[in-house]
């Protein structure tokens, strides 16, 4: 069979993902600091990007050069830097007028600094208080053992088992695993954990709860004397809140019963808790939707993110193409390109979540109007069929992104919910106003008899709601909310 050689031409189509296409859809799914943080990078790797600095505009610094001409240019570049450098070396200049011990001290005049300054409270924070941190449990409590005086060993035991104790301050390892683990005899491990939970916060190291509020009942003193019986000998009722059932077993009054149980709620459930480090973190909102003159209008947050622009010096040196080697001005080329590029996808992606933002007012306007038990079902689908785009590409857009509205700051995300449905052919309600309403029934109910699953359930189905009551269980743990026999005050 002879091999032969044919030419043939075919058209076909294909998406292909440009490098272009891939920064932009990376920049629309970032939150405000990582677009910052991507921005401050693009910066140090690209030196034609710059930032613009306030109160010039664009170009500004490019239009008074460009009038010159590149002799005059040049001259006045070199020019400047000789005339500064003459000032700051000559007689008289700028280096002989510096006070040093400004510099050199604490950053103010050294004339009349002294004891009448230091008296004197600026109200500014120190700034020794700003770079620290309060310790963590561990650390605090590897900090008493380093204070006490006990042995080498007892120590090296006690650091092993403060390592296995978590953010709650509860020991999650019991005796004989740790004795195991270390090769010591379980009465020695035992010693550790009575040392360890002699130290403070009262309650630490136990290994449950009854343990933790026994530990801290005895530290009390004969005033828990009853709390600390009733721990010892009937913690099953107690956890029940059963204070006729502990009066009947003890034979006393409910009264005394009902004196203890103060004292015993009273203590702490998690001793470690205030270490446990949780710093505030506070959110700074992408949008802000406010209320003008009847209309909703929205602002997109750009404050602390760099503007963005050509330097002047760069493009002035690729217009003067004739004197950079071919090699620079393709250089040149490919880093403009790619600072327009990205500065394109940066002001994109700041239309793309406006839209997205406007169309999700559109849709929710109730909710801006009235709050959360007014929210509408609602789908990437909807947004993205209202504003002729992708659901990937809303999806981006709506990830990580807040903004702030009338009734508090909430996430994109949010406003995008199932629906249940309704009695009579109604319009369907959203699944976080049927929790607002589980919500405010609850905390609207008497404390002496607590509303069930059943009841609550009973109640939605005579607001027009059809439910299960496995879904109203399900609404209830997801709102935090305790279910009716342990929302019933014992007193």
């Amino acid at each position: 069979m002879a091999l032969e050689l044919r030419q043939s031409l075919k058209l076909s189509q294909q998406l292909v993902m440009t490098p272009q296409l891939q920064q932009a859809i990376k920049l629309l799914q970032l939150s405000r600091l990582e677009l910052q943080q991507a921005i401050r990078e693009e910066l140090e790797i690209n030196p034609v990007l710059e930032e613009s600095q306030e109160g010039v505009t664009d170009g500004e610094d490019a239009a008074g050069r460009e009038d010159e001409p590149p002799e005059a240019a040049a001259a006045s570049e070199s020019a400047e830097p000789a005339k500064e450098d003459q000032s700051l070396r000559g007689e008289g200049g700028l280096i002989d007028r510096v006070d040093w011990n400004y510099y050199f001290g604490d950053g103010s005049p050294s004339e009349g600094r002294g004891e009448r300054e230091r008296e004197e409270d600026d109200g500014r924070p120190y700034y020794e208080n700003l770079l620290t941190r309060k310790p963590t449990l561990a650390e605090h409590l590897e900090w008493q053992m380093g204070l006490s005086r006990a042995d080498g060993k007892l120590r090296h035991l006690a650091a092993y088992l403060i390592g296995n104790i978590d953010e709650n301050g509860y020991l999650m390892i019991s005796a004989e695993e740790a004795a195991e683990a270390l090769s010591e005899p379980v009465e020695n491990v035992e010693n550790a954990i009575a040392a360890v939970q002699a130290l403070d916060p009262k309650g630490v190291g136990a290994r449950d709860l009854r343990e933790c509020l026994m530990i801290q009942a005895r530290e009390r003193g004969e005033e828990f004397s009853l709390p600390l019986k009733i721990l010892t000998d009937h913690f099953d009722l107690f956890s029940r809140g059963d204070l006729a059932g502990i009066s009947r077993r003890m034979r006393i009054t409910r009264e005394a019963v009902r004196e203890a149980y103060q004292k015993l709620v009273s203590l702490s459930p998690k001793p470690g808790r205030e270490f446990s480090g949780d710093d505030i973190h506070y959110i700074t909102p992408d949008v802000y939707v406010f209320k003008v003159d009847g209309q909703w209008v929205i602002n997109l947050n750009e404050d602390g993110q760099p503007r963005l622009r050509l330097s002047a010096y760069y493009r002035r040196l690729l217009s003067e193409g004739e004197a950079l080697r071919k090699e620079d001005r393709e250089f040149l080329k490919q880093k403009v390109n790619s600072a327009l590029w990205f500065i394109k996808s940066i002001q994109q992606r700041q239309r793309t979540i406006y839209k997205v933002v406007e169309s999700i007012i559109k849709l929710q306007g109730e909710f801006l109007d009235h709050g959360p038990k007014y929210l509408k079902p609602l789908t990437l689908r909807d947004v993205a069929e209202d504003i002729s785009m992708h659901e990937s590409t809303v999806s981006r857009v709506t990830s990580g992104k807040y903004v702030y509205t009338p009734h508090g700051i909430f996430e994109l995300k949010y406003f995008f919910n199932s629906g249940l449905n309704r009695d009579g052919g109604a319009e369907d309600i959203a699944s976080k106003s049927v929790k607002e309403k589980i919500r405010e029934i609850i905390s609207a109910e008497g404390e002496g008899k607590p509303l069930s699953d059943q009841e609550l359930m009973r109640l939605l189905r005579n607001q027009g709601i059809r439910i299960a009551r496995r879904t109203v269980t399900k609404y209830r743990a997801q709102l935090g909310m305790l279910p009716s026999s342990k929302r019933k005050k014992p007193f």
